[in-house]
């Protein structure tokens, strides 16, 4: 297991289950902590209970309050230090969309992509 996947939670934000759990089961196989949303309320809520999270791995497309660009700069302003990685199989967002230091992976994800991202992002 990777060292820092020993230390590291990730919270998974999806609104679609089987993509939800296909998602947390790279992270978890990998080693790391994994929490999870259905929307961006959920993972608000999450985030409030949980000051241990270090990286946020959204969908863009959600229902509910807020979309995933949304919910990734109110995280950006509240908590700062999260790392946000969005992800869509129909946008692809520019640059400037993304948050500061926002990060975007396409669907599918091939796990061993997905993982690279993740560990750069978190080095």
């Amino acid at each position: 297991m990777p060292k820092e996947a020993l230390k590291t939670t990730v919270l998974v934000v999806e609104d679609e289950i089987l993509v939800r759990l296909y998602g947390m089961d790279i992270l978890e196989d990998a080693g790391f902590s994994v929490l999870e949303a259905g929307n961006a309320d959920e993972a608000i809520n999450l985030l409030q209970e949980h000051d241990h999270v270090n990286l946020l791995f959204s969908d863009i497309d959600m229902p509910g309050s807020m979309n995933g660009l949304e919910l990734a700069k109110f995280v950006r302003d509240r908590w700062p230090s999260i790392k946000l990685l969005l992800t869509s199989g129909h946008r692809h967002p520019a640059p400037e969309e993304l948050p500061d230091e926002g990060r975007f992976v396409r669907k599918p994800w091939r796990e061993d992509a997905l993982m690279e991202k993740i560990r750069a992002m978190l080095a």
